[in-house]
């Protein structure tokens, strides 16, 4: 299976920029899944996943603005949530589709938190990829160390081993699992050299001085189902957050990944059933209820029609015997 890509124009106050995106499966409206990726990083992370569930919907994984082949903004401080949330509707609103399902990792959590607790909110489900409502100080720091920074590499074996340092969270990937990941994740530069795919100007807000973040009173809103995946060795999703989640709001279901850190990769066989396995999960319940539906009815067709050939019955002897 191929995908495909596009991208459409969003135009607000700060002007025009191009956002891409890339379809997996047959285009639909009924069962459409969006992934959402982290800070630095960009839509095609979401390839093995992708494929995996376009046999069951269609999924457009989305390359949020200035990162992969969107746009960069001509105003460098409207990388921010706010932003990012009008795009995604933005997306919507430009495929046609009222309700979506939404797997978002690290900032495309985040983004995913924030779609599911509006009023009216377009999310049926939510997977969230290792984050949660409350990322401590000394998380942020330590992506604040990398994000924003504009390296340049000779070749693409430099690139990739560059990304195996700072994402090493990931965990144990193969080589063509990160061959996969740096094709992706660099540009190449006229003199034959590469750069990172995304606007150095994304790690501004981490040149300012840094706080906890807190957004309970957001998760607490949300009333869809949601699934929170954790890397076990994760700094972002602490143990305690992410056990928190299960308790309050909409109480989450909790699945932890040995091996990785922030964040899981979703690229091996065992961390996309997961996710696919329980995106499915209401579908086949719906597809069950239709089945029960269906026999319930035909049980009280059954019923009608015995009534009504009783009463016709009783109306012929009645007659006969009159």
């Amino acid at each position: 299976m191929r995908p495909s890509s596009g991208s459409f124009p969003f135009t607000d106050e700060n002007g025009t920029v191009w956002l891409a995106f890339v379809d997996w499966g047959m285009p639909r409206r009924d069962r459409v899944v969006i992934c959402a990726h982290g800070l630095t990083r960009q839509g095609r992370d979401f390839d093995v996943l992708a494929r995996a569930m376009a046999t069951d919907c269609q999924v457009i994984e989305i390359d949020v603005a200035g990162r992969g082949r969107s746009g960069w903004l001509a105003d460098k401080t409207a990388y921010n949530f706010d932003t990012y949330l009008l795009h995604a509707h933005g997306l919507m609103d430009y495929r046609g589709i009222a309700a979506v399902d939404w797997v978002g990792t690290s900032m495309g959590g985040i983004i995913g938190m924030l779609l599911a607790a509006e009023d009216e909110s377009p999310i049926r489900r939510l997977v969230i990829n290792d984050v949660g409502p409350f990322i401590p100080k000394t998380a942020l720091e330590s992506i604040g160390q990398y994000v924003g920074a504009a390296p340049r590499f000779r070749n693409l074996q430099a690139a990739g081993e560059y990304l195996r340092e700072i994402h090493a969270g990931f965990g144990a990937l193969s080589d063509a699992d990160w061959s996969d990941l740096t094709i992706h994740s660099v540009t190449r530069e006229v003199d034959g050299g590469y750069v990172m795919h995304y606007d150095p100007a994304i790690g501004d807000v981490f040149k300012e001085p840094l706080e906890d973040v807190d957004l309970w009173s957001v998760y607490d809103r949300i009333q869809c189902p949601v699934l929170v995946l954790r890397g076990a060795d994760s700094e972002v999703l602490t143990a305690e957050t992410a056990r928190e989640m299960t308790e309050r709001g909409p109480r989450a279901e909790l699945v932890e990944f040995s091996g990785c850190g922030h964040a899981p990769a979703l690229m091996n066989d065992a961390q996309v059933a997961v996710v696919h396995e329980w995106l499915q999960r209401d579908v086949l319940g719906e597809e069950e209820g239709d089945e029960e539906g269906d026999e319930a009815g035909a049980e009280e067709a059954g019923r009608d029609t015995g009534e009504q050939t009783q009463k016709d019955g009783d109306g012929d002897s009645h007659g006969a015997a009159g």
